[in-house]
């Protein structure tokens, strides 16, 4: 985890099949709202696929961070999460980024 202007950058892997990982991840970005953080920046290269359970961690975190002012964006997405988020419709909702230098740029 690391700033990258006025986001906190973070890389995660693996957490997009499983609900026990999933849970961890709301925990951790529910830690760092607690502290004061908003702004986060996701980048997806360590994750190969997303089920339900992942692609509804991403809209709760991205509401709850709407909600206070902040803003979520994901990067370097794999070609099946690409594929995934595209065909239910969130692609543009969560403004996915090819890199993070476009992402941060947004």
């Amino acid at each position: 985890m690391r700033y990258a202007g006025r986001f906190l950058r973070h890389k995660f892997s693996g957490f997009s099949r499983a609900s026990q990982n999933t849970q961890k991840f709301r925990e951790h970005v529910q830690s760092l709202m607690d502290s004061g953080e908003k702004n986060f920046a996701v980048n997806l290269t360590g994750v190969p696929m997303l089920d339900s359970s992942g692609i509804g961690t991403f809209v709760r975190t991205h509401k709850m961070l709407k909600e206070t002012g902040g803003k979520l964006i994901l990067f370097a997405p794999t070609k099946m999460v690409r594929q995934t988020l595209k065909m239910v419709g969130l692609e543009r909702f969560f403004g996915l980024y090819e890199d993070e230098g476009s992402a941060l740029a947004s």
